[in-house]
Formats: structure tokens, sequence, C-alpha cells
């Protein structure tokens, strides 16, 4: 007999989302549980075997984070090809998932961040903020409700849209084209990371030789900058690319390394806080 999620469920899974996408939210894990919470009542009721449960819960315990609103679409597709799984669909496994996820959380975090929180947002804090001449109440009532039940419905629409696409597109996906797909998403995925790294870390040297009258002869950040610039900052991202892809390990050991780097690095001059005391 074919399992079919019901309405209830979903819309008990999607409310998990909706209310709990930031659930013991840290940087190590970003939405992790938020997403664990949403897939739980789905498997509870594909599921009887409380193996198979734990087992298809393992599936969704690996990183997640995107822009929360749009990435509802995500949390739906996944929901549907869930559902595959559970009707044995074998070639709907754990990576199939966990590709689709990894590839597209980054994706969809950058569109979502430049339609939501980028355009969206001030045009409705803008509007409440002309309501609130005066010190008028009417701005900040109005932007409580417009942002809420757009969120709301908008989320709701994004997470059944994505459900009905994931139970569709289980044949598309195992196919060529499914994998010329994965192959695209996770190589754009890769592009919005790099552009990310580029734009908002920026590692430099203060290192500085001195001659006998004590004016530099040698500014190293210079000489790097003919060469290669941002050469330390690529070396730092490949390094902890390295260190939690290859050495698996978690990102709070990675950033308790990269302190203590800082730290060391001030403490012999390569580096300069610019802080003044």
């Amino acid at each position: 007999m074919e399992k079919k999620l019901s309405k209830k469920t979903l819309l008990k899974s999607f409310h998990n989302w909706y209310y709990g996408h930031l659930t013991c939210f840290s940087q190590e894990h970003m939405q992790t549980f938020g997403y664990l919470c949403a897939m739980l009542p789905l498997v509870e009721e594909l599921y009887q075997n409380e193996d198979d449960k734990a087992n298809a819960m393992n599936t969704y315990t690996a990183f997640f984070n995107t822009e929360p609103q749009l990435g509802t679409v995500i949390v739906g597709m996944t929901a549907g090809l869930e559902e595959a799984r559970a009707n044995g669909a074998d070639d709907v496994d754990d990576e199939t998932i966990n590709s689709l996820r990894a590839g597209l959380m980054g994706p969809v975090a950058g569109i979502g961040d430049s339609l939501v929180v980028g355009t969206v947002i001030p045009i409705l804090l803008g509007i409440a903020l002309g309501m609130s001449t005066g010190g008028s109440p009417l701005g900040a009532i109005f932007y409580i409700i417009v942002w809420n039940l757009f969120a709301y419905l908008g989320m709701r629409f994004l997470y059944f849209k994505g459900y009905s696409l994931g139970g569709k597109a289980v044949d598309f996906l195992i196919g060529a084209q499914g994998e010329a797909l994965r192959e695209s998403v996770s190589t754009l995925g890769g592009i919005v990371i790099g552009a990310v790294a580029a734009t908002w870390v920026s590692v430099q040297t203060s290192l500085k030789l001195l001659n006998d009258a004590g004016e530099p002869y040698l500014v190293l950040q210079d000489k790097l900058n003919d060469v290669f610039p941002g050469l330390l900052t690529a070396v730092f991202i490949i390094v902890c690319w390295f260190l939690m892809a290859k050495k698996k390990m978690s990102p709070i050991k990675v950033m308790l390394i990269l302190v203590v780097v800082a730290f060391v690095g001030v403490l012999v001059g390569f580096f300069d806080p610019g802080l003044a005391y």
C-alpha cells in the first residue's frame, strides 16, 4: 500500500519549520535542529519501525543554513523525497536528499537575502516609518501585521509547492538530467560560497622590514598584493575548508584554531588588530 502524507502532518511539519527554524541555533549547527523538528512529524507518519525512523532522521543531521523564508521550499521538497523513499524509491537515498539540500541552500540563501531582507523588508519598513510620523503607532502595527501575513502565507505556499515538486521530481532527479542538475546546483553553490568568502573575509598582514634608519624597505602585504591580491584570505579559507571537510573537525574547533593563530600572529607582529589603548 502506497504511503501518503496527510495534510495535517504536512501542516504540522510546516509549522515546526515556521516557528522553529532557529531551534537551538548555534554557529556550529545553524538551522540543523530546526530542520529536524520539521521532518519529525513526517518520519513519524511514514515509518512504523523505530530503527527506520532513526535512520531517516539521521539524514537530516547534516549542517543546514539558508534564508528561512525562501528556504521553506527546500524543506517541502525533501518532504516529498522522504515520502518517495518510504514508498521504496531505492534511488532516493541519504546522498540524494542531502545533495539537494546542500546544493540549494547557498543559492536560495543568496536569492532570499536579496529579495526578502534586501527588498521586501526595507519597503515595508519605509511605509511603516511614513505612517509613524508624529509618533503614531499605526506604522508599527502595519509592519507587524503585514510582515507576519506575508511571511506565513508565502512560506506556506512555498512549502507545499516544494512538496509537490519533490514528489514529481523523483524520476527527474535520478536520471541523467538530475545528475546534471545536481552538479550545476553544486557548482553554483560553490560559486556563491566563494563570492561570500571573498566579500566578507579579509586577512592581511602588517609585517614590515625596517632598515637602519627605522624606515620600512619591505611591506609584505604590498608585495603580496602585487603578486596575488587576496592570497592570505584564500589560504585561510582553503585551510578552514580542509580542516572541516577532510579532517572532519567541527566548526568550533576550527574557530578556536583561528583564535590561537590570530593571537600568536598579533604577538609576533604578523597581524595588526588596529586597536588603540
